[in-house]
């Protein structure tokens, strides 16, 4: 699909860095958000190009309550975090397609970036957890899915 990041990114799955391909099945990819301020914040993607989630096929929906707890429990286990936040929006340019974002919340995370604030971290620029970071995360991540089920 021209102009989706998410299926640009898709097309060329074989070479992608670790962290954007942390976990995949037939259905559904796992990445660490980019340009992001919190380490640990993870996307849940279709590999498909999807707009709502009502054009999940039945085979991505039964999968989907499986991934986001999953990810969930690594991302507590990895970053140590309270707990994890889970939304799904798809509303910025060139992002439509359907996506989860995984977020931990740790206790240190300020007040005013708790709950839909927490989006505050994404564009981070230079504040943004480096390739090599994420790296690192998506295998922790990728090692507590193997732990977690």
């Amino acid at each position: 699909m021209t102009g989706c990041y998410a299926c640009g990114r898709e097309a060329g799955f074989e070479g992608l860095p670790l962290y954007e391909r942390i976990a995949v099945d037939a259905h559904w990819r796992v990445v660490h958000a980019v340009d992001c301020a919190l380490p640990g914040w993870l996307v849940l993607l279709p590999r498909r190009h999807v707009v709502s989630m009502a054009e999940l096929s039945e085979a991505e929906a039964a999968a989907l309550g499986g991934w986001l707890v999953r990810l969930a429990r690594a991302v507590e286990v990895v970053t140590g975090c309270e707990k994890a936040y889970v939304a799904q929006f798809g509303e910025a340019a060139g992002f439509r397609h359907v996506h989860f974002h995984v977020v931990p919340r740790g206790r240190e995370l300020a007040v005013e970036l708790r709950g839909p604030r927490v989006f505050g971290l994404l564009r981070a620029g230079e504040r943004a957890v480096s390739e090599e970071e994420m790296n690192v995360i998506g295998g922790k991540v990728a090692a507590a899915l193997g732990e977690v089920r």
